[in-house]
């Protein structure tokens, strides 16, 4: 346990000066997005927000997902997110729920996390890759969905917990795991109607694609309209590379700029952040997005990139993902490609950050003045927060 602590100490210092003169002169946010599921089969629960440090390091918590159903904003998980009883063992403070007790499950225990951390704001997200489809809906009558959701944030068994509303609509007016066809128009007219119902001291903010092929994803929205009613957007620079299933050339998930025999040289965090603020969006409202997991692919034959493969690697959760705490000993990396980090092993290659490697995307984020950073998801950081570590000591946070 003492040479752990030593050499998080040591990574703390590597990382600080890889930093050194590169932060924002201007408080940055941190945000972390904490899924509801994770508690089942990942165990990683509230608690772990404190006992990793990373309460202490976020601005803000992004608790995911509510569900858009048929146009209005529902819990996602009732049993999780206020009905399963908590140990004394999982527990924030130590207290295990009481029988009968009207609000348990992770609400209750943010309630207690933010006890213990005042200065931490906690926002709800409603849809998500597998529940995006009811905002085509919500588009349709906008009032009507922003006064489901203040119902639902402000219910009184939990008032007082959310301080506002992430809106993770993929996509709009464009394909993701369903297709919308509400306008370009519509997503801000969506979050006009937000903020018009939660007024200017809530915070309202959005998960957003970064796609920068031409007729793209952000072609397809108006999003520098809608980032006027908006906090801030959280910009999913990630995911470029290795979602498919079938055969093709290695290639970094989340790459930071471009590097010879990228498969789509569109497809970078420098081509994504760009082409959103060419089309209006204030840097200073685009926060970069951190995966805590990589993706991987089988069937490789060599380290270098651009290598075949033949389809994703298996994960401990899902084919083609892992955590990086998982991969930082199973796969350490052997070399990096377009600022991201990869490693080959056993005849996989796995792409993923490590705190070198966001060193050097947070120092770009700052000369681009963007607003600061966030993750999707806290479970997949180590134990002692690592990943996280590296981002609070290259942003400002509030004091």
């Amino acid at each position: 346990m003492r040479w752990a602590r030593a050499a998080s100490a040591v990574l703390l210092v590597l990382t600080l000066s890889a930093c050194a003169g590169k932060q924002p002169e201007k408080i940055a946010k941190v945000v972390g997005y904490f899924a509801n599921w994770g508690v089942y089969a990942r165990d990683y629960q509230v608690k772990d927000v404190e006992t990793s440090g990373a309460a202490d390091r976020l601005t803000d918590l992004v608790y995911a997902f509510g569900k858009t159903d048929q146009g209005k904003c529902r819990p996602g998980d009732a049993y999780a997110d206020y009905q399963r009883p908590i140990s004394a063992a999982e527990s924030v403070d130590g207290a295990a729920d009481e029988p009968g007790q009207p609000v348990k499950g992770n609400i209750n225990q943010l309630r207690k996390l933010k006890q213990k951390h005042p200065r931490l704001k906690i926002l709800w997200s409603f849809g998500g890759w597998n529940d995006s489809a009811g905002f085509s809906t919500a588009a349709a009558d906008p009032r009507a969905f922003a006064e489901s959701c203040a119902a639902v944030l402000d219910d009184p068994r939990w008032a007082g917990v959310f301080d506002g509303l992430d809106l993770d609509w993929e996509y709009p007016n464009f394909c993701g795991l369903t297709c919308d066809k509400s306008g370009r128009g519509a997503f801000a007219e969506v979050v006009a109607a937000s903020r018009a119902k939660l007024g200017p001291s809530r915070l309202i903010t959005a998960a957003i694609s970064t796609d920068a092929d031409p007729g793209g994803a952000l072609d397809a929205t108006d999003y520098a309209a809608a980032a006027t009613h908006l906090d801030w957007v959280n910009a999913m620079t990630y995911d470029y590379f290795g979602t498919g299933g079938g055969p093709g050339p290695t290639a970094p998930h989340s790459p930071l700029t471009t590097y010879p025999g990228i498969p789509d040289a569109d497809h970078t965090i420098e081509a994504g952040v760009g082409k959103l603020i060419r089309l209006g969006v204030p840097p200073a409202k685009i926060l970069l997005g951190i995966g805590l997991y990589g993706r991987g692919r089988r069937g490789v034959t060599g380290p270098a990139p651009g290598g075949d493969s033949s389809g994703r690697a298996d994960g401990t959760y899902e084919k083609g993902v892992e955590d990086y705490k998982v991969l930082k000993k199973s796969c350490p990396p052997v070399g990096t490609v377009g600022g991201q980090a990869y490693g080959f092993c056993r005849g996989q290659w796995w792409s993923y950050d490590t705190p070198a490697t966001i060193a050097g995307k947070l120092a770009w984020s700052a000369r681009q003045g963007l607003g600061g950073a966030f993750v999707w998801e806290l479970s997949g950081d180590t134990g002692d927060g690592e990943l996280l570590s590296a981002i609070s000591a290259c942003l400002y946070k509030e004091p």
